[in-house]
């Protein structure tokens, strides 16, 4: 039974791809958590030179 399973290559099941869409929902939340901050912060500080910039011209 479990050698029939290996050896079935009908493509990926509905299982299969709810595991994928979970790890890669997981790996957005981790990439998220981990450059959110940093983003944030450059974001901020590209407006705000932007903002002086155009003020002062």
């Amino acid at each position: 039974m479990l050698d029939a399973i290996y050896r079935d290559e009908d493509g990926l099941t509905t299982v299969e791809y709810a595991l994928l869409l979970a790890l890669l929902v997981v790996a957005a939340i981790g990439v998220w958590t981990s450059f959110g901050g940093k983003v944030q912060a450059t974001v901020g500080s590209s407006s705000n030179a932007f903002d002086s910039a155009v003020n002062a011209g």
